[in-house]
């Protein structure tokens, strides 16, 4: 273990020890480091492989900040993007003013290179992991047992949090990217609120990472952000950057403005939100949820139509066995389309435009 931390102490290349222990380290381990500039200290506590987090020595602090990346292992730009921040941490180049817990969710799939191993983790939160899913009861795979433990960690870093101090305000922002292209190539879904209102400040934030296009969801979900929001009232959302692609071949440049805003934030710089105004976001909220029920589906669409393509009214969609998908409103357009998917996961969200108001 000492040359695990050695290691890591010296590189801050934590994405590359996580990918050589993809599903287990040998036990956990903490440090301090020190920034270069202005020689405040940071505490780094590594848990398991791919979560770390990193806290402030003897200062006070009043967020508690969730990045995840990598729950999908093929979706790479995101988790350089991570890896680059916990590099920055690590060596003493980029400031902390805040509680933040960084997860790698699923290291066997990056390994891959695919989107999972045996089950869609994104499927398994908010106790999906622990569902009888047609395959057997409960905990039967090991992304079902590394989505209980992403929840627990997740408890434990909120919970610590409230024993520093009260009010605290709590954010996760679950970073993926798309399988197919998109007419808007960032965008993110903000999930479900229960009657609770959007927060305008949080598309200012996306606003600033050059997040544009929100999607509104209005019903719960087994994602990682929705566990996040319901469970403990977290800023949380799910963050699409650009294209699968694999690791290396990411055009870094497309992210500078997420890298930046996050750097900010970490750090406690100032973000320099410009005024909300609704009309430099494209929202949507969404229609159709289509879940494949049967063997037989398909889509009526080529895999290369983009992301928020829209139809005709009547244009059919999918067919999922004897039953015809079609659009229902004007200016639906599809989001997410994956043919296949398992039968009973979702294969299809449509989107239409919306307000917030």
């Amino acid at each position: 273990m000492d040359n695990i931390q050695q290691q890591l102490q010296k590189s801050g290349d934590f994405l590359s020890i996580t990918r050589q222990h993809e599903w287990s380290l040998p036990e956990n381990f903490s440090f301090t480091v020190k920034h270069q500039k202005n020689q405040t200290e940071s505490k780094v506590t590594v848990l398991e492989t791919g979560l770390i987090i990193f806290e402030p020595v003897d200062r006070s602090t009043q967020k508690d900040i969730i990045l995840s990346s990598g729950v999908h292992g093929n979706e790479t730009a995101p988790i350089e993007i991570c890896a680059k921040l916990i590099q920055q941490l690590i060596l003493g180049e980029l400031h902390l003013s805040e509680r933040v817990l960084f997860i790698f969710g699923n290291p066997a799939s990056m390994n891959i290179a695919e989107r999972f191993v045996e089950e869609n983790m994104n499927r398994l939160f908010s106790g999906g992991h622990s569902i009888d899913q047609g395959a057997g009861e409960g905990l039967i795979n090991k992304e079902r047992h590394r989505a209980l433990l992403l929840e627990n960690t997740v408890r434990n870093f909120y919970l610590d949090g409230e024993k520093l101090s009260t009010g605290r305000q709590r954010f996760h922002y679950d970073l993926h990217t798309a399988i197919r292209g998109a007419k808007y190539d960032k965008f993110a879904v903000y999930p479900h609120t229960h009657g609770k209102a959007r927060k305008t400040e949080q598309l200012q934030f996306l606003n600033a990472c050059g997040v544009n296009t929100i999607l509104l969801s209005n019903s719960p979900t087994t994602t990682f952000s929705y566990y996040s929001a319901h469970q403990f009232g977290a800023d949380a959302f799910t963050v699409e950057l650009g294209k699968v692609k694999p690791f290396g071949e990411n055009d870094m440049s497309q992210f500078l403005q997420v890298q930046t805003t996050l750097e900010n934030f970490i750090s406690g710089k100032p973000l320099n939100y410009s005024p909300y105004d609704e009309s430099d976001f494209n929202i949507f909220v969404i229609s159709q949820i289509v879940n494949r029920t049967a063997e037989s589906f398909s889509l009526n669409f080529s895999d290369d139509v983009e992301n928020f393509t829209d139809f005709p009214i009547d244009y059919v969609l999918a067919h999922d066995g004897d039953n015809e998908i079609k659009v229902k409103q004007h200016g639906e357009a599809i989001i997410f389309p994956n043919a296949e998917v398992s039968i009973g996961q979702r294969a299809l969200l449509t989107v239409v435009p919306t307000s917030l108001s």
